[in-house]
């Protein structure tokens, strides 16, 4: 059996640990609401976009006869303006590049081995389609665990989650959209996939794989079918009594990269706000289960204590008897 100087010290010990979870779980609750407000506040911005972008293809298109809404050939020309290319020629590649986020510290539970587990599952999947995967992790965990498995890792935006975190940063963003068209520019790729934590509840993060469309044609149809069909019959009658300056081919050819840098935007903050709840999660849990352990540690120093006592008394009442 443990001495009382044993126990005490144990007992000190896990309420020293307790007052370091219980100070990471306010911290990671109040990071946590800060998200919460940013994605609430975002989202509006973002739901806004998409439903103007997926309206100005159904908006008349002044360069065509009768007052028709933009064509195919008319969209292959926009994407023909926003990627500096001849349309076709661009995104014609068999790569994949993927990109999986997972947070830059620990504490936060089986956050980041399932984020590994996943995506390796998915760089396999790519892989046995006979696709090229091009890796750009964010976060140093998942930057970490896939150079074990070494593969070419392009680790420019490893960091990125820390900018938007601390100080609301996008210029990364917009870099990491680059980046990604650049590669679809020179036929690398032809897709763009993200694997992150959807934030379902405060206990509940699943994991999630999107595709970044970046044909203007193919996001429009994605869009469109996302949206309710009695909505979008609504909005573009409203719309169709305006007049838009300039065309709607030019405001698509400016609004369809900004709609990409929403997009991703969006992504990494649903990321980030499934990271705090998955902190303050498994900091509760182990504050819980220190005062689990000092109810149990109390107990047993009372018990060894009342023993000690006891043991006293008894060599006491021996010596008196021994005397008599």
């Amino acid at each position: 059996m443990a001495s009382l100087k044993e126990i005490k010290s144990r007992i000190a010990s896990v309420r020293n640990t307790q007052k370091i979870t219980s100070a990471m779980r306010m911290v990671a609750s109040a990071k946590l609401h800060h998200t919460q407000g940013m994605t609430e506040a975002f989202l509006r911005y973002k739901n806004e976009l998409e439903r103007i972008v997926g309206s100005l293809q159904t908006l008349p298109s002044p360069s065509l006869k009768g007052g028709s809404s933009i064509s195919a050939n008319e969209l292959e020309t926009i994407e023909q303006s926003i990627y500096s290319s001849p349309a076709g020629e661009a995104g014609e590649g068999s790569g994949s590049l993927l990109i999986p986020i997972s947070s830059n510290s620990g504490l936060c539970g089986a956050f980041n081995s399932n984020m590994g587990k996943a995506t390796l599952s998915r760089i396999q999947e790519l892989e046995q389609m006979g696709k090229q995967v091009h890796l750009l992790p964010i976060g140093k965990k998942i930057a970490h665990e896939l150079k074990k498995t070494e593969r070419e890792l392009n680790t420019d935006f490893v960091q990125l989650l820390d900018k938007i975190g601390k100080n609301n940063d996008i210029t990364g963003v917009s870099a990491l959209v680059a980046y990604a068209i650049e590669l679809y520019q020179h036929k690398e790729i032809d897709e763009v996939e993200f694997i992150y934590h959807h934030f379902k509840s405060m206990g509940s993060q699943v994991i999630q794989v999107d595709s970044l469309q970046l044909t203007v044609n193919s996001s429009m149809r994605a869009d469109d079918q996302q949206q309710d069909d009695s909505q979008l019959s609504t909005l573009n009658s409203q719309l169709s009594t305006y007049l838009t300056e300039p065309s709607p081919e030019e405001l698509l050819t400016s609004l369809f990269p900004r709609l990409l840098n929403a997009k991703v935007y969006g992504i990494l903050l649903d990321s980030l706000t499934s990271e705090h709840a998955a902190r303050m999660l498994a900091m509760q849990t182990a504050d819980d289960n220190a005062n689990d352990l000092l109810k149990e540690l109390t107990l047993l120093y009372n018990k060894t204590r009342q023993q000690s006592i006891t043991n006293e008394l008894i060599d006491i009442m021996s010596g008196k008897i021994g005397e008599h």
